[in-house]
């Protein structure tokens, strides 16, 4: 687990007319629509790992909020479950 970080990202997330859409301040490019928030959430995630590994390639990172990750590192993170 060399050199494994993980990067915490603020998604912003609107209803539109088909469901919803996420959005990563930020980052150019980074986002997504879903028929539910999850689906939206979730599919704006892979659209965020695709930029990250496209900018890994060029030796650049998405410049924030990025954590190195060791064995002893403990996490906590927050996602919405359902909305009523």
């Amino acid at each position: 687990m060399s050199n494994a970080k993980a990067v915490f990202l603020s998604i912003v997330l609107t209803p539109n007319n088909d469901g919803y859409l996420a959005s990563v301040p930020g980052i150019q490019g980074a986002f997504a629509e879903g028929d539910t928030i999850e689906e939206a959430v979730f599919n704006c995630i892979d659209v965020v790992k695709i930029i990250a590994a496209y900018r890994a390639e060029r030796g650049e990172t998405l410049g924030f909020n990025e954590v190195e990750i060791t064995p002893d590192t403990q996490m906590t993170i927050a996602m919405p479950v359902g909305v009523s």
